[in-house]
């Protein structure tokens, strides 16, 4: 086996077994303790974050920051990473944000330069837009983190009666719209809710002793179908057209089912949460003329209360 092919198998083996000893090493290559001792030495100024302990039980030992084996991309597979990675620069915080702009750099500058300028190229001609929102999310490490572990926190969470502590179980976060959202279970509801992670003022261990529950089987997926609250569901129609299809497609989260015409005008007809309703007579006033509303009768009752209000409002 030559060195090269040596040292990226060895990176691999130690990331993989994160504590070991040069005797272990030694007899899985078939070399010598001494080759291996050189080996450990050229990966820790490759930057391989490896440290030692002496002792009867000692060894070496990688530190959580690990550094991956090189990988090799086509350069088709780099210039899409890298958008894929400059995507996420509309959001003003993401879980790994720090982590995020470095891999972006290191995708740049380490490419040929011939494939720097044509991403240079493809800068202004290709983009990823989502809603710019000023809200802070800067908790969303945490709660990314307590979900993957199976851990409850507190969250000091805002809501319409102010500021409550809360203690949750996260299944896990999303961004929709340029918002942050977290589904968690709630110690105190005693069930499943949807949290603003930009409504958390600050997230923290839980302290109570609550003992976290089993939901590995719980995803972004599924959350909703484990909750005990059951929803009363009412039928909406409405008429859309060929913009507010698009409006209708590009906002609302989950996408609503709509059945489109020739002309890329369509009929929105689907069941909804009737605790909804006024999201979605807000929403489709929004529209203006490229929404009509036919059914159901109380969410056209709020939608010409809520225009009676505009109405004597402004006179």
């Amino acid at each position: 086996m030559s060195k090269s092919k040596r040292l990226i198998d060895l990176m691999m083996t130690v990331n993989r077994m994160r504590k070991f000893t040069v005797r272990e090493l030694a007899d899985q290559f078939g070399v010598s303790s001494r080759t291996i001792l050189r080996d450990l030495q050229e990966l820790s100024e490759l930057g391989v974050p490896l440290y030692s302990e002496v002792g009867p039980h000692g060894g070496y030992q990688v530190l959580k920051e690990r550094v991956l084996p090189p990988i090799a991309f086509s350069e088709e597979e780099a210039v899409a990473m890298f958008f894929a990675s400059h995507a996420l620069r509309h959001y003003l915080f993401l879980p790994f944000e720090a982590e995020s702009s470095t891999a972006l750099q290191k995708f740049y500058y380490y490419m040929p330069g011939d494939v720097r300028d044509r991403i240079d190229q493809m800068k202004n001609r290709v983009d990823f837009l989502t809603h710019t929102r000023q809200q802070k999310a800067e908790s969303l490490g945490a709660l990314l983190d307590a979900a993957v572990d199976q851990r409850v926190v507190t969250v000091l969470y805002e809501s319409r009666e102010g500021y409550a502590a809360r203690s949750i179980q996260p299944v896990g976060i999303y961004a929709s719209n340029g918002f942050w959202y977290c589904p968690a279970y709630c110690f105190l509801r005693d069930d499943f809710r949807l949290f603003r992670c930009d409504r958390m003022q600050s997230v923290a261990e839980d302290a109570t002793g609550i003992e976290p529950r089993d939901h590995r089987h719980i995803h972004l997926g599924n959350w909703r179908e484990y909750g005990t609250e059951k929803s009363v569901y009412v039928r909406m129609v409405v008429d859309l057209s060929r913009e507010g299809v698009q409006r209708c497609e590009s906002e609302l989260c989950p996408v609503p089912h709509i059945a489109k015409r020739t002309d890329g005008s369509g009929r929105l007809d689907q069941n909804v949460p009737a605790n909804e309703l006024l999201y979605f007579a807000k929403f489709f006033i929004g529209l203006g003329n490229e929404a009509t509303v036919k059914a159901p009768q109380e969410l056209v009752v709020r939608i010409k209360g809520m225009l009676a209000e505009m109405m004597a409002k402004y006179g």
